[in-house]
């Protein structure tokens, strides 16, 4: 934004230019609180941009775990594929050993017909032998006494004859309802049967056949699984695609906001160095004054041996076990304690707008906060503690690095302060750099509202 002014012309008496200064006065007030309330929202839309880059990162980071998982699930779906055709193949390999055993078990039933035809060829020879063994015992008995050793022994041929066609007999019953088993048996091994014949099938064949419908069931099912998946696998990329997009569209529009606030600040920034009073001019000089005030306190801290240069300007931040968000220690926070407070809750009172008052060092660390915003934190409550336990803590967004890294006289942003559970308070803040010895040790923050 560019102003033409256009030099006129002093009138005789000179009443003109001393009349004009006011007006140019008033005019540049004017343009100030205009480009204050454009930074605000500059402020408002950076803000909105961040909410919202920050919802689509998280929506990429959930599209990139989602194309992963499918890819997963698309590959277990492959595998069980491949097991479905395998399996398919050990069912068919097992009704192919099947049918060889029917036919083994067939060999079986022959053999047993022939034990039972071996067995009753021996209960006939049995039979026969016990015939011949009682005419001898006849014959033995009429001879007397020179048969009676022969009668004897056809009396034990005999019954020999006996026991051997009871055993025989014995086989020969026992073998049949073997055989009988046996060949229902060999017959249901043999058995086909189809899905039209289920009555006249066999309960073993049936078995595999529903072995094998589960099979294909299992195999279709894989199947269109992984077709579902890889189309939803497409679209899941497209949609990455697409947030990566977005993503960068966001970035670009970041950026630009990033500038267009940045150009009000500045803005204002010039109109206040231009030495007239504009609403900033009081929380600038303000700034000003407490960076002033704190520097020196450091400087006597150190002369006098309270802490070393070094101490002061230590970086090793020493997280504190157990906070949420984290908190730090330094070699340099209990004088922090003791000196900051005084400057810092003064500042408080130079007008009902201010919200607080800081000193920090160049990372953006507050060792020790205003009062109310040093409360213990509480276990497990991180919306309470982000509220209300701000000392400690390394406040090193934009804003917060900004101020803690400016060594020009002063520094005027616009920010929104994170207060937790997505609560945010739209805020002016004036900063001014804090030299300790010829160093920069930091910077002192003063915010205030609009």
């Amino acid at each position: 934004m560019m102003l033409n002014w256009k030099r006129r012309e002093p009138s005789v008496d000179g009443a003109a230019p001393a009349a004009a200064a006011p007006a140019a006065l008033d005019v540049v007030k004017r343009l100030s609180r205009s480009v204050s309330s454009l930074g605000r929202d500059a402020a408002e839309v950076r803000g909105v941009l961040e909410d919202t880059q920050k919802i689509v990162e998280a929506q990429g980071q959930a599209m990139q775990a989602l194309v992963s998982q499918l890819g997963e699930v698309q590959r277990a779906q492959t595998h069980i594929g491949e097991a479905t055709q395998l399996t398919r193949a050990a069912v068919g390999r097992a009704r192919h050993a099947l049918a060889g055993v029917g036919t083994e078990v067939g060999g079986i039933v022959q053999t047993l017909r022939e034990v039972s035809v071996a067995a009753g060829e021996i209960t006939q020879i049995a039979l026969q032998t016990r015939l011949v063994a009682f005419n001898a015992s006849v014959e033995a008995k009429r001879a007397g006494e020179a048969g009676r050793g022969f009668g004897v022994v056809a009396d034990a041929v005999k019954d020999l004859a006996a026991k051997v066609e009871a055993s025989s007999k014995a086989i020969v019953g026992r073998v049949a309802a073997l055989d009988a088993r046996v060949d229902n048996f060999s017959r249901e091994l043999l058995s086909e049967g189809s899905a039209g014949e289920s009555r006249n099938s066999s309960s073993i064949h049936a078995a595999f056949a529903a072995v094998e419908q589960d099979v294909e069931r299992i195999s279709a099912s894989a199947e269109q699984t992984r077709n579902t998946t890889a189309s939803l696998n497409e679209r899941a990329a497209e949609l990455e695609r697409e947030v990566g997009q977005a993503m960068r569209g966001l970035a670009t529009a970041f950026g630009v906001s990033d500038k267009f606030l940045r150009l009000s600040e500045e803005l204002i920034e010039q109109i206040a160095e231009s030495g007239v009073e504009v609403d900033d001019s009081l929380y600038i000089r303000g700034a000003q004054e407490a960076a002033a005030e704190i520097a020196a306190l450091l400087e006597q801290a150190v002369q006098s041996g309270k802490i070393r240069l070094d101490q002061l300007f230590d970086e090793r931040y020493q997280p504190i076990a157990g906070t949420q968000p984290q908190q730090h220690l330094t070699p340099f926070c209990e004088l922090a304690d003791r000196l900051f407070p005084a400057v810092q809750e003064r500042l408080l009172g130079l007008s009902d707008k201010v919200v607080y008052c800081i000193a920090v060092d160049r990372n953006g660390y507050v060792p020790t906060h205003n009062r109310k915003y040093c409360q213990a934190q509480r276990p497990g409550d991180v919306v309470w503690n982000t509220a209300n336990s701000r000392y400690r803590r390394i406040f090193n967004d934009r804003t917060g690095l900004a101020s803690a890294r400016n060594q020009r006289p002063f520094l005027l942003q616009t920010y929104r302060r994170d207060m937790g559970g997505g609560k945010f308070v739209l805020l002016k803040e004036a900063s001014a750099p804090i030299v300790v010895n010829g160093r920069h040790w930091g910077g002192l923050r003063l915010a205030f509202n609009f």
